[in-house]
C-alpha cells in the first residue's frame, strides 16, 4: 500500500469486519458509509454538518466534475478538499457508472468511452488514463479504476465482454496511477454481472494486478436484493482479507447490515439524500413516508430517542407540512435525519462487531424494520 494509506483489520465477528483505513486526510472507520457528493456537495447540507453527522469520507464523481467546473480548474484552486471545504477523506468514482446510466449519450470502445455531455452535448473522451489523471488533479485520497458496468439482466456474452474490458482498463489504470501523488490509493473493481464464475475470474485477475483495495461494481443495477447480496458475498470471499472491500451503489439500511454480514467494509448510495429530498425518512422503525396524510396532525417526532435533533425535536406534522409545501427546510431536515441514521447504523455495527455481538444486533435491527413504524395512539 502507498505511504499515507493503510488498512487495519481490528476485529471480526463471522464474516463481519471492523477496521480502519488511514488516508492522507484522516482515518475512516469501517464499516463506513460514504455520503454522495457527486458535484462536490452533499445536496442541502454544509460539509460541517455532514462531518458532525459522523461521516469520515465522502464520494465525489469524476464524470460530473470533469464537465463542471473541470478537474484542471479545481486543481488550480487547490484541489477538491479545499474547493469544497472538506478536509477529510474523499473517494472519487471513476465515471464507470455513467458508462451504463448514460447509454443514449455514449459509445464504448476498447480505448475508452466517448460521452455526449448531458450539459451541452459536447463530445468528451474518458479513457482509463484520463480517469486517473482527473482523479489525481482532484486530489482524491482513493481513486477508482475506469470500468464498464452492464445493466442487469444481461446476456452471458455481454457480462463476459464487459468484465474482460474492465480488466484491461484495470491494468491501464494501474500503470497510469504509478505517476499519481504519493499517499493516494487505487481500487480495482470486480465485474461480471450476476455470474459468480465471472466474478471469481475478475477478482483473481485484479488480485494479480494488485490494488490497494477492491470494489464490487455493477450491482444494484436491476437485479433482486437476493442476487445482489449473493454475488457480493461470493466476491467478498474471493478478495484479500487485508484490503478494504467496497460494495458500490448499495443501498438501504437493510442492504448495509446484510452486506456487512457478508464481509463488506465500505458503501455509498444516493438513497438517504435523494429520498430525503422526496419526503422519505429512514428510521429504526423502517422507512417513513412524510407525504402520507396520516402524519398531518401527528405531534410526535419521528423518533423521540434519536440522538439526531431533527428526528427528535420536530413533529411529524411539521415535517409533513414542509414536504407538502415543498419547502427547502423539509429536504434539509430529512436529508439530515437520513444521513444521521445511516452513520449511527454504521457506528452501531462497528461496536457490535468489536463486542462480538453482531448477529444479535443484526436480528434486532431487522426485527425493528419488519415491525414497522409506531402507530398513532
Amino acid at each position: 500500500m502507498p505511504v499515507g494509506f493503510s488498512f487495519c483489520l481490528l476485529a471480526t465477528d463471522g464474516a463481519a469486519r471492523w477496521g480502519e483505513i488511514r488516508t492522507p486526510h484522516g482515518i475512516v472507520a469501517t464499516p463506513a458509509f460514504m455520503p454522495v457528493g457527486t458535484q462536490a456537495t452533499v445536496k442541502g447540507l454544509t460539509p460541517e454538518t455532514v462531518r458532525l453527522l459522523g461521516a469520515d469520507i465522502l464520494l465525489a464523481n469524476t464524470y460530473h466534475l470533469m464537465l463542471r467546473p473541470g478537474a484542471e480548474r479545481i486543481a488550480a484552486l487547490g484541489g477538491l478538499h479545499k474547493f469544497m471545504n472538506w478536509p477529510h477523506a474523499i473517494l472519487t468514482d471513476s465515471g464507470g457508472f455513467q458508462v451504463m446510466s448514460l447509454a443514449g449519450l455514449r459509445e464504448v470502445e476498447d480505448q475508452g468511452v466517448t460521452f455526449r455531455s448531458h450539459l451541452d452535448g459536447a463530445a468528451v473522451a474518458l479513457s482509463p488514463e484520463r480517469a486517473i489523471e482527473i482523479q489525481d488533479l482532484l486530489g482524491a485520497d482513493i481513486a477508482m479504476q475506469l470500468d464498464e458496468c452492464v445493466k442487469l439482466p444481461a446476456t452471458p456474452s455481454e457480462m463476459e465482454r464487459a468484465m474482460h474490458r474492465s480488466l484491461a482498463w484495470a491494468e491501464r489504470s494501474k500503470r497510469a496511477f504509478a505517476d499519481a501523488r504519493q499517499g493516494r490509493a487505487l481500487f480495482g473493481i470486480v465485474q461480471g454481472g450476476d455470474d459468480v464464475q465471472l466474478r471469481s475470474a475478475s477478482a483473481t485477475a485484479l488480485i494479480d494486478i494488485g490494488f490497494d483495495g477492491y470494489a464490487i461494481g455493477g450491482l444494484a443495477a436491476g437485479e433482486s436484493r437476493e442476487v445482489t447480496l449473493g454475488v457480493a458475498a461470493h466476491a467478498a470471499a474471493a478478495l484479500p482479507a487485508d484490503r478494504p472491500r467496497y460494495l458500490m451503489g448499495v443501498g438501504t439500511p437493510e442492504d448495509l447490515v446484510e452486506a456487512v454480514a457478508r464481509g463488506i467494509d465500505m458503501f455509498d448510495c444516493v438513497l438517504p439524500t435523494r429520498n430525503g429530498r422526496h419526503g422519505l425518512a429512514y428510521t429504526r422503525f423502517g422507512p417513513i413516508n412524510l407525504k402520507n396524510a396520516r402524519h398531518a396532525a401527528d405531534p410526535r417526532p419521528l423518533d423521540e430517542s434519536s440522538p439526531c435533533a431533527a428526528a427528535r425535536d420536530y413533529s411529524r406534522a411539521y415535517l409533513h407540512h414542509l414536504v407538502k409545501a415543498e419547502e427547502l427546510l423539509g429536504a434539509i431536515l430529512l436529508t439530515t435525519i437520513n444521513l444521521a441514521y445511516y452513520q449511527q447504523l454504521m457506528a452501531d455495527m462497528r461496536s457490535a462487531i468489536a463486542g462480538r455481538r453482531f448477529p444479535e444486533f443484526r436480528s434486532t435491527a431487522l426485527e425493528g424494520w419488519a415491525n414497522g413504524d409506531i402507530a398513532v395512539h
